[in-house]
């Protein structure tokens, strides 16, 4: 099927634009000439198709990262430049900033302790290789579920110990016990107080927040049963490392946090970097309540979101 002008002119905006191909490359790949390349590129442009908005970051973001510092009372603030309010953009481009503050902030001896999900992830992925020496990583939550769905513990795990030269350690538990018994006497255990010792004294935390919509991650586990998450929906308003908070920051549940393995919230404020990366409009309740809990004090979130964050 032949494409139209304007349907061709949006592909090859698409392929320049969003994934950042060189306009030899779209000519090769498309079967047609340069010249008709930067002539579709003018045409997206004069159709509308593409929009360019050019955000000054010595003055826009810079005031509002102050801003942001001002009110929550945060050590850094990083923002990312984004073109729309389209997640999967959002997070490419969050976690390549997160990604970017990491490589300028970890120092030798570092023990960095990481969440999961797909932002994480992502952040892993753009990890610069370096010369650190001693880092320690390890994972600030139990990694183990009886789910297909995905959470890439394991893989973002990995990514991290590659680039600092180290072997991860993983915990490998199931995040939300059945009961606060089974916990506790795990958490007891020889090798599983090594891992939480290690959780302790990270020095630096990455980590995201859920939310407690219907589609959310930790929602998709297996670890909750409907009358909990109903419970969770109407008094939370997002989690951090599987706990759940309130609007202020406070844990929503006791009873499920009893029952939750991995690094303690009221341990995340001693990190020399407790950072926060997370952005969309589907997350904005659950960074307030991050932020109002005084969990972080470095946020990376994105242009749209930060703007909700001053209101």
């Amino acid at each position: 099927m032949s494409m139209t002008k304007d349907q061709l002119s949006i592909e090859v905006a698409k392929l320049y634009y969003q994934l950042e191909y060189g306009q030899q490359k779209i000519a090769t790949e498309l079967n047609i000439s340069r010249p008709t390349v930067s002539r579709l590129l003018k045409h997206a442009k004069d159709q509308g198709f593409v929009i360019i908005t050019i955000t000054d970051p010595f003055s826009d973001t810079f005031a509002l990262a102050n801003k942001i510092k001002e009110k929550y009372g945060l050590k850094h603030v990083r923002i990312a430049q984004t073109p729309s309010e389209n997640y999967d953009l959002i997070i490419e481009q969050i976690s390549s900033v997160a990604a970017t503050f990491l490589n300028e902030s970890i120092v030798d001896e570092d023990v960095i302790g990481i969440g999961w999900g797909t932002t994480i992830y992502e952040v892993a992925k753009k990890l610069s290789p370096n010369q650190l020496k001693n880092i320690q990583v390890v994972q600030l939550k139990g990694s183990i579920t009886h789910s297909n769905v995905n959470t890439y513990a394991h893989e973002t795990l990995s990514l991290f110990a590659e680039c600092y030269h180290t072997t991860g350690t993983a915990l490998p538990l199931p995040v939300i016990f059945d009961n606060r018994e089974v916990k506790k006497i795990v958490a007891k255990d020889r090798h599983i107080q090594h891992i939480m010792m290690l959780q302790e004294e990270a020095t630096v935390a990455v980590y995201t927040v859920g939310t407690t919509r219907e589609e959310a991650l930790l929602f998709q586990l297996g670890y909750l049963t409907d009358l909990q998450k109903d419970e969770l929906q109407r008094r939370a308003v997002g989690d951090i490392c599987s706990r759940f908070y309130d609007q202020k920051g406070k844990i929503a549940l006791p009873e499920i946090n009893e029952r939750t393995i991995g690094v303690e919230l009221s341990e995340l404020p001693k990190k020399r970097l407790s950072i926060l990366v997370a952005g969309g409009e589907h997350k904005l309740e659950a960074i307030q309540g991050a932020l109002n809990g005084n969990y972080v004090n470095t946020l990376v979130t994105d242009y749209w979101t930060a703007q909700k964050l001053v209101r």
